[in-house]
């Protein structure tokens, strides 16, 4: 590994190595970075699933969104000042009611779109009413739990269902900053993580750790993105969330080669901080980075070695798909790109 790369992998190992094993564990897989419910994690999910099922299960990926964007707003709801539970029932009842608004609360577009479509059925699976569920929930919840549980599982089951059928030679997958298994955990418990052949590559010791406890039988590795332990080629798809942007613009562009290089057919990139501007905006904090990486710029890095670039700004998707105005991440980006 260069010189200047090793210095700064060894300055991004102290720094995690300053959490706890308990804090990697849970922080990245709750509240709006619940995989099930956050958006990235679910188009990495559908990024997955194309490449099992190709072109199969438009309808339910449409309404998965539908359900992350419908708990997302739910949530906001719950942290909203002056809220208080069984408000839950002005707001379930002036969804019936085709109310613009329950008191005060407005009900946006989206929300009362998907109310009218549910229940419903998508590419043959039954998809429940779980808005009027959750806010009936809500509504006479006493707890501090803001969501109801057995709802945030909803897509859990229907694709479980699905996938638990599947057949086939498993997909060879990597995942470079994998963390505690945070988006693993779902994978496995989707039932999707039998249909793939799975590696997952962390810096962090700690977080490594927490996979293995977790899920003893499958292949987690302690390593860096700039150096990984494997042949070119030598899987058929890669996905990667909120890494690049903690480089530096040059170990970034080394660590995005090398997961060209060992991947086959697709990539599929989660960035949750980017611009629409030609240059990278460099914000070194330590020995981290949280970057602002230029949107034009990483698209021609990847167009130079790579077959096609599909770039999908999260707002604006949801935004002309759905309506939605809910985003909590306006420079949330996802790339899939074919090898």
């Amino acid at each position: 590994m260069d010189e200047r790369f090793q210095r700064e992998t060894e300055g991004l190992r102290r720094a995690w190595a300053q959490h706890d094993r308990g804090m990697l564990r849970d922080y990245l897989v709750q509240d709006v970075q619940d995989p099930r419910i956050n958006v990235q994690s679910i188009l990495t999910r559908h990024f997955l699933t194309e490449h099992l099922f190709p072109g199969r299960f438009p309808a339910l990926e449409g309404h998965e969104l539908r359900f992350a964007l419908a708990m997302n707003w739910l949530l906001a709801l719950t942290k909203s000042p002056g809220w208080v539970n069984h408000r839950a029932g002005t707001v379930l009842g002036a969804l019936v009611d085709g109310a613009d608004a329950a008191e005060g609360t407005p009900i946006p577009r989206h929300a009362a779109e998907t109310f009218a479509l549910l229940p419903a059925e998508a590419d043959g699976a039954a998809v429940p009413d779980y808005l009027s569920d959750a806010l009936a929930w809500m509504a006479g919840n006493l707890t501090d739990v803001p969501l109801p549980p057995h709802v945030l599982a909803t897509f859990q089951g229907i694709w479980r269902g699905i996938f638990d059928r599947a057949q086939g030679q498993p997909v060879r997958v990597i995942e470079p900053a994998c963390g505690s298994a945070n988006d693993y955990r779902f994978l496995d418990a989707f039932g999707m993580a039998r249909c793939l052949d799975y590696t997952g590559l962390d810096l962090s010791e700690k977080n490594i750790a927490n996979a293995r406890a977790m899920f003893p039988g499958v292949r987690f590795e302690a390593g860096s993105v700039l150096e990984i332990a494997a042949a070119d080629k030598a899987f058929d798809l890669a996905f990667v969330h909120d890494l690049f942007e903690h480089l530096s613009v040059e170990a970034m562009e080394a660590a995005m080669a090398e997961v060209c290089r060992v991947t086959r057919v697709a990539l599929g990139v989660g960035f949750f901080s980017m611009h629409g501007g030609p240059a990278h905006v460099v914000r070194p904090v330590g020995d981290y980075h949280v970057n602002l990486l230029s949107v034009p710029a990483t698209e021609a890095f990847f167009s130079r070695r790579t077959s096609a670039v599909e770039v999908i700004p999260i707002d604006a998707m949801l935004r002309s798909r759905f309506g939605s105005e809910e985003m909590t991440n306006k420079n949330a980006y996802t790339f899939i790109i074919r090898l």
